[in-house]
């Protein structure tokens, strides 16, 4: 088998399922318990929060917890807006984001709220200065993802945030699901208040996931209950999920420097074969992109009809999005970026992990070749 949709989710590290099961059935109490046990539980949380915000250079009080990447981006992004309403109902995100940021956009949009979507180049990407643009008085949030989940582009996130540190009142969101490991990150440098992390795109577990907020911003919680979090997340905490993200997240970034180049050999190989079939189009930029993705679109093949083909072959990829993928529909980054319907309708994208080596590569290209020729003759 060859796996080639880590951008949906990754293999857990053996070492993070083994933490997982130690810690959930052998340190079980409930952390918010009085007895020594629960204290126990309590304990390893609280290392858990304390190692994760080492590795992502913040302090702990500024590290919360949460089920996944969606959770994060909700609760950053409604609680921020939620909070601030009284300042302001304007918001600034891209035309370009994941699900779990447009919708939640579009949810405050039905309550009142006032949403700019900022549109993207050929490449992907907004632009900096039209985003200052957009500010005005009221502006409470910008919200934007370091990297696409479809394409792979890295949005200008270290110039956005020089552009909102001359706009003071305005709060900065990234949504960095997809660039943990593969695309640097300098959270207080970048004059970030918000950002989301999801445990299962860098081989954690899925349903974990940590949401970092600045310290000295507040927002409103999404969750009423038993104040868990400081208050911010209500909810029985997820110690053996907290205790897994925070080691997958060590692993990984403990892995980036020594793999990373690897990773873009492999996407380099990739992009120069596929390029060379008169029925392949590449989608992902060759500049300013992360290297873990590759998103090509196929002339006058139905996408979903090539990715079945190919699980044939035991070689696993996708079309959009995994939250979009079963919908059919046309990419709506494509469309975004001002690609026909019927190029944004036929799009695959191939997502590496560390794990995956030259060989299969050279593999899923034969086999890619392969099966363009066979569908090619067929669609005729």
């Amino acid at each position: 088998m060859i796996y080639l949709d880590n951008s949906a989710t990754t293999k857990p590290y053996k070492e993070v399922l083994d933490s997982f099961v130690t810690v959930s059935s052998e340190y079980f109490g409930n952390p918010s318990s009085l007895h020594s046990f629960g204290g126990q539980a309590e304990k390893l949380l609280s290392q858990a929060r304390e190692q994760t915000a080492k590795l992502l250079d913040v302090k702990a009080n500024e590290i919360y917890f949460t089920s996944g990447g969606t959770e994060s981006n909700n609760l950053a992004i409604k609680g921020a807006a939620y909070k601030n309403r009284n300042r302001g109902k304007h918001l600034i995100t891209s035309s370009v984001e994941h699900p779990s940021v447009r919708l939640a956009m579009e949810q405050l949009e039905e309550e009142g709220f006032e949403i700019t979507y900022l549109p993207v180049d050929g490449n992907g990407r907004v632009s900096a200065e039209e985003l200052e643009q957009a500010i005005r008085k009221d502006t409470i949030l910008v919200s934007i993802m370091l990297v696409n989940n479809e394409v792979g582009t890295i949005q200008p996130v270290k110039e956005i945030g020089e552009v909102l540190k001359r706009h003071s009142t305005v709060l900065f969101h990234v949504d960095a699901i997809q660039g943990v490991g593969k695309v640097p990150l300098h959270l207080h440098e970048y004059g970030i208040d918000f950002c989301s992390f999801s445990g299962h795109k860098f081989h954690a577990l899925k349903g974990t996931g940590i949401l970092y907020v600045r310290d000295g911003i507040r927002i409103m919680p999404l969750f009423s209950g038993g104040n868990q979090e400081r208050k911010l997340r209500s909810g029985t905490e997820n110690v053996a999920g907290a205790v897994a993200i925070a080691k997958a997240l060590r692993m990984t970034l403990a892995k980036s420097p020594d793999r990373i180049g690897a990773m873009r050999e492999i996407q380099s190989m990739l992009r120069t074969e596929l390029s060379k079939n008169e029925f392949i189009r590449i989608n992902t930029p060759a500049d300013h992109a992360a290297p873990h993705i590759i998103n090509f679109s196929l002339k006058g093949i139905k996408s979903e009809v090539f990715v079945h083909a190919l699980e044939k072959e035991e070689i696993f990829v996708s079309t959009t999005s995994a939250c979009s993928s079963k919908k059919k529909s046309a990419s709506s980054t494509l469309i975004a970026m001002g690609l026909p319907e019927e190029i944004a309708e036929s799009a695959i994208r191939l997502s590496l992990s560390f794990n995956n080596t030259a060989q299969e590569a050279v593999e899923t290209i034969n086999v890619i070749k392969n099966t363009v020729k066979q569908l090619e003759r067929v669609m005729k």
